[in-house]
Parts: structure tokens; sequence; C-alpha cells
């Protein structure tokens, strides 16, 4: 039976994972573990959490919950096994999964240790970003299950599957290097949009006033914390190199199109590109 409940980080995905398993098991005990105490005090202000913790107080937990920066998951990962009962279960909700199932390998408590990557999220972070049912139709990657006892595993996989989240199953290597196009790339193009512009629009109106629809939602993520964003990019530097090298190449396969005024060649690249919208509206 899951009924203490330690979230480490009760921003928006630690927040709106305490939400929606208070809302699946009432009779649950959210705890919430941050550095930040102004995010602790919002977090029991807004009723994401029910009580604050320590990581002294771990050795109680049925099921802990790290939803922090990859790079400070990787620092306390191991801290946090020591401190479980034989009994708890550790997930990890990372964006990347290679350097974080590598740190605990060999450690002793390896099978009270889950490494997952709920694909959800908004561009907004915090304790007020946290909602209800972020996680409906959502999927959930799951790395090296085989790694974690029957058991544990299996109380923690039927929780999330009722929160609305399915499940895959991936190697850390394979996650790593299929989200660095599918999720970093997207994040990395986003935020460089949003540089050009401030660099070439000096007036705030004008890009307020002119900003459609369009430009609003291809720079949504320009949003997104930092703090949180750089740490991935670090971990997973290699496969976003790769991207965007990729990325690159098209720009300037697609910019070379232009400047020889092939618009015929233009109107076939995206023609083709709109392919996308098959894979996407299959896929849902």
């Amino acid at each position: 039976m899951i009924s203490n409940i330690y979230i480490i980080g009760v921003g928006l995905i630690g927040g709106s994972l305490a939400l929606d398993i208070k809302h699946k098991k009432p009779e649950s005990t959210i705890f919430g573990i941050d550095n930040n105490q102004a995010h602790l005090n919002e977090a029991l202000e807004l009723g994401v959490i029910d009580e604050k913790a320590t990581i002294e107080d771990l050795d109680k937990a049925d099921l802990v919950v790290i939803a922090i920066p990859v790079d400070a998951t990787v620092r306390i990962l191991s801290e946090v096994l020591d401190k479980i009962s034989d009994f708890g279960l550790v997930v990890d909700v990372g964006s990347t999964k290679s350097h974080i199932c590598k740190v605990v390998e060999n450690h002793k408590k390896r099978r009270n240790f889950l490494a997952m990557h709920p694909i959800a999220g908004t561009e907004f972070s915090g304790p007020k970003a946290a909602i209800r049912d972020l996680f409906q139709h959502k999927t959930n990657i799951v790395c090296e299950v085989e790694k974690t006892a029957f058991k544990l595993q299996e109380k923690a996989l039927n929780l999330f599957s009722n929160i609305g989240m399915r499940m895959r199953y991936m190697n850390p290597e394979s996650h790593d290097k299929h989200i660095a196009y599918m999720s970093h790339l997207s994040h990395i193009s986003s935020f460089m949009l949003g540089k050009t512009v401030i660099e070439k629009e000096k007036n705030e109106r004008d890009i307020f006033d002119m900003a459609g629809s369009g430009f609003e939602s291809t720079v949504r993520l320009a949003k997104s914390s930092p703090a949180m964003w750089a740490p991935i990019f670090k971990l997973n530097k290699d496969n976003v190199i790769e991207t965007l090298e990729d990325y690159i190449s098209n720009l300037e396969q697609f910019k070379e199109l232009i400047e020889n005024d092939d618009f015929e060649g233009v109107y076939n690249e995206m023609k083709d590109t709109n392919y996308i919208k098959q894979i996407l509206n299959g896929i849902k």
C-alpha cells in the first residue's frame, strides 16, 4: 500500500503529480521537500502538499518522487536511496535518463529505484503551475524496469496508470537520443527564436502588437525555466549537439533554396513536412 508519499521538488511536475495522486488516493499523505522554503510554504497554502518534510524523514516513505533539475537528481539520488526503507520506492521524473541510471547502477538498493520520464508539462514553473490531470493520456517512459523489485514497480506503475499515463519501456540511451529530437530541440529552437526577435526588434510594443498566434505558440517554450533546461542540455550534450547539427543543416538548405529563388523547392520542402500532421493525428 502506498500511503506516505514524499515529493522532492514541489514545482510543476512534482506538484501536479501530488495533486493527481491525492485525488486518486485521498487517504494518502503528501509530504513536500524543497530547498526553496517559499515554494514549500506556497505548496502548503495551495493544498499541493499536506505537510513539509526533510530528507531525514524518508525512512517513513512508501514512495519518493524526485522532481528537481536532472543535475541535482544525479547529486542526491544515492543519498535518497540510502535513507529509504527496504519497502520504499524512489522514482525520478527527469528528462534525461543515462546519467541518472548510471549513478545508482551499483547501489545496494538499486532494486528500490524506478527511472521514468512522464512526457508532460507546460512552460510555467513553481507550485502555482501545478495542475490536476496534467498526465491524462500522456506517455510515461520507464527505463531499466527489470532492475526494480517487481512488487515495488507494480504498485507504482498501477498508480501512474490510474492517474492517466500510458507506459512505454525503453533503455536509457535510446530515451536520451529520441528525447533530444522530440523535446530538447524544440526548446532550443524556441529560446533562440525568442532571442533573435528580441535582438532585432528593439521596440517591445512592436513585438507585442505584431506577435500573432503562430509566433506565440512557437516561442511559448522560451518561457520555460532555464534552471531546469540548462542541466538537461548539459547531461544530454552529445545527443543535443547531434540534433542541432541536423537542424542547422536543414535550415541552411532551406536558406539556400530561398537565395537561389527555388520556391518550388521551398514549396516541396514544406509539403513533404506536412506529413507530420498524419503521424501526430494517427497517434492521437
